[in-house]
């Protein structure tokens, strides 16, 4: 085992809004270390979405990405041969990694031709309150609620 934790390694900043969140989201999107045609799909998501909304792209994202991001979950606990599920804050940097990978997992499970319109629809529908990756997150709210009863075992 390390004797000390890895460093994380600083994100550079996106070329059109400066923001290191849309880095970190670019590279979830990534496959096979391509980042360009990553990018590509980002912005061209962003300007379908100013297109149906009306609005500006990179808020109505940012607004969807909060609109999926958990405050809670729940952990798998072994006690005394039973295994419980015990609700858990989660972690600042673990909310965002969870809210991105929620909103481009159902990005790709969505109906469309291209990925970018997937991406587009998803967002769009999430910043409304709607959608699959909305779903998944007041499913996994809902779960810590209804196992409230064992957060005395504490993770």
């Amino acid at each position: 085992m390390r004797k000390q934790a890895a460093k994380k390694l600083p994100l550079a900043p996106d070329p059109k809004f400066g923001d290191k969140v849309v880095t970190r989201f670019v590279n979830n999107i990534m496959e096979q270390g391509k980042k360009s045609i990553a990018y590509k799909i980002f912005y061209d998501a962003l300007d379908r979405v100013s297109q149906m909304t009306n609005e500006n792209g990179y808020e109505v994202w940012k607004k969807a990405l909060s609109n999926v991001t958990p405050a809670v979950e729940v952990r798998s606990r072994r006690i005394g041969g039973a295994t419980f599920q015990i609700p858990a804050e989660v972690r600042a940097d673990r909310k965002v990694s969870l809210s991105m990978k929620w909103l481009i997992r159902y990005a790709g499970d969505r109906n469309g031709k291209s990925m970018a319109e997937k991406l587009a629809n998803e967002i769009v529908a999430a910043s409304k309150g709607e959608g699959a990756a909305f779903k998944k997150k007041e499913d996994t709210h809902r779960m810590a609620e209804a196992n409230k009863a064992f957060s005395h075992f504490k993770v």
